[in-house]
């Protein structure tokens, strides 16, 4: 007789990941270079050296090497919090009727509430190692912004975080978590740098987006001595530490005998997605498994689904390397109403690669429709999700809805990236009916789209 799979699939502490995977070693096909902004050749260590820690560039350029050794002394910090509850949804699984198995990664239960932690406490110690005294950043949500304020006052470095206005104005207590810390918060765009004056000038009543707020973390990081910005998505260094996600489930699955059919993460940059998928596709790349990965973004920034494939700046002063990926432009304004932090115009390198050739599938979601299936878990599963997580939770419900139409039994995997709890502005609103579902038009999209650089590709 089989024996039942527990409720939680339990990792014992030497069992977390001694390294990250670079999933970028087992692509046929590797994500095009970065571009260096001024002279349009791909980027050397030296050009990035200003803007980033020395080894994040490393790993970042590293298109080749498999494995990357996680340092002791971060593995130290990891162990605090890792590994991260695999859970089995089995009410969830009831509720639903369905013949499917659905499992989730949950990395909310650290004290930032969400999987970012993983690359900010990485980030921090390569900085405070390399003789960092203060590092910018900025944040959507909120969860990237606190996971560095974390991670700095555990490696005793100053920051500075511009955060997205309208995500301060919605998560007012994410601004006193991220203070409590020590860390400054900046509402973004601000008059305390050039390139926020510049997008206020240019539109005063602006939400702001994450271009916005990269644009001024950098600008302050390059005029700031012993400063460097750090990144809680879309770069390739970032995806490579949130490997060790993806890494877990897949020693857990092993040790249960559980092989996963779908594979779900939210889409806003790529980190949550990238993390929690890498292991897998290594697998699917080599021949080795097949799986299906779905990423869901919101309808209201669909870069996946609605975007074009080239090189285009991270932020809207233009000033970081050309990435090419799938952007609705750097000048691409989310609306304010979007309550989730998947605010990004751009979606990572290695990513956009992979959905271009094939082995990802993409969908958007309205943000009601996604808070209904927020609800929903939280009904039966108990915990209150973040906004971005419930895009995954979403496409989760509709394919074991779609296993209990067909009577197929598969085993769905998603990834829960933290809780909700900074959140409740955007769950009263869901409850007062007074969120909407904003689609941005075809002329909206054509505004962002018309900022993309003229560079020629070799498609």
């Amino acid at each position: 007789m089989m024996t039942k799979i527990p409720a939680r699939l339990h990792l014992a502490e030497n069992e977390i990941p001694k390294t990250w995977y670079n999933v970028r070693a087992d692509m046929k096909q590797k994500p095009e270079p970065l571009l260096h902004p001024g002279t349009r050749k791909p980027c050397t260590p030296d050009d990035l050296a200003p803007v980033f820690c020395k080894s994040c560039i490393e790993q970042e350029l590293d298109d080749n090497t498999r494995e990357i050794p996680i340092p002791e002394g971060l593995q130290e910090f990891y162990r605090a919090y890792r590994p991260a509850p695999l859970i089995r949804a089995y009410f969830l699984e009831k509720s639903l009727d369905t013949p499917a198995e659905i499992y989730y990664k949950f990395e909310g239960t650290n004290t930032s509430g969400s999987h970012k932690l993983n690359s900010a406490a990485a980030q921090t110690y390569y900085a405070k190692a390399e003789g960092m005294t203060s590092l910018t950043t900025e944040t959507g949500a909120g969860q990237w912004g606190t996971a560095m304020a974390m991670a700095c006052a555990f490696y005793g470095i100053d920051l500075t975080v511009y955060m997205v206005k309208v995500s301060s104005q919605q998560k007012p207590y994410r601004k006193v978590l991220i203070e409590t810390y020590g860390a400054k918060l900046i509402p973004s765009p601000s008059d305390t740098t050039e390139a926020g004056r510049k997008i206020l000038a240019a539109n005063p009543n602006t939400g702001g987006s994450l271009g916005c707020a990269i644009s001024e973390a950098i600008e302050v990081a390059l005029k700031t001595p012993n400063c460097r910005y750090v990144l809680g998505s879309v770069l390739n260094h970032v995806l490579l530490h949130q490997s060790i996600i993806g890494q877990e489930v897949k020693t857990a699955f092993h040790k249960y005998g559980v092989k996963p059919d779908v594979i779900i993460g939210c889409a806003g940059g790529g980190s949550n997605l990238g993390g929690l998928i890498a292991p897998f596709m290594g697998e699917k790349l080599r021949g080795e498994a097949d799986y299906r990965f779905i990423a869901v973004e919101p309808a209201s920034c669909p870069s996946f689904t609605r975007g074009r494939f080239a090189y285009d700046f991270g932020d809207t002063a233009t000033t970081t390397p050309l990435m090419k990926m799938m952007t609705l432009g750097n000048g691409f304004m989310p609306a304010p109403n979007h309550a989730g932090g998947l605010r990004y115009h751009g979606m990572n390198s290695t990513l956009s690669q992979l959905y271009k050739d094939g082995y990802i599938e993409a969908r958007s979601e309205v943000q009601t429709d996604v808070f209904d299936a927020a609800i929903r878990f939280m009904k039966v599963e108990g915990i209150l999700p973040a906004p971005e997580s419930s895009h995954a939770i979403k496409a989760a419900i509709d394919e074991a809805l779609e296993c209990k139409k067909s009577g197929e039994k598969k085993v769905i995997l998603f990834g829960l990236t933290g809780t909700g709890y900074f959140d409740m502005s955007a769950y009263e609103s869901y409850h007062a009916k007074t969120m909407s579902d904003y689609i941005p038009t075809d002329e909206d999209l054509a505004k962002g789209f018309a900022t993309i650089p003229e560079i020629p590709l070799n498609d």
